[in-house]
């Protein structure tokens, strides 16, 4: 996940008062897709879901993103 601009080949989407991009190229591979926010204790960071999984790594999360091949 990051910070960006819509561009012409993003799907836009508004949910709660925020907008989510994401690649229309993307977004056919892999289908409906969800942002949820995980604290549980141990586990602290967003975790994004797809219908279809298209590869990447498991959840990420923001305390380490990147440090454990997540590609978020």
């Amino acid at each position: 996940m990051v910070l960006d601009e819509p561009k012409d080949e993003d799907d836009k989407y508004e949910v709660d008062g925020l907008t989510y991009l994401i690649d229309k190229n993307l977004s056919k591979m892999s289908g409906k897709v969800t942002v949820d926010f995980v604290d549980n204790g141990w586990q602290q960071g967003f975790t994004v879901n797809s219908e279809f999984p298209v590869g990447g790594g498991a959840s990420c999360s923001t305390d380490g993103c990147g440090d454990s091949g997540c590609s978020c």
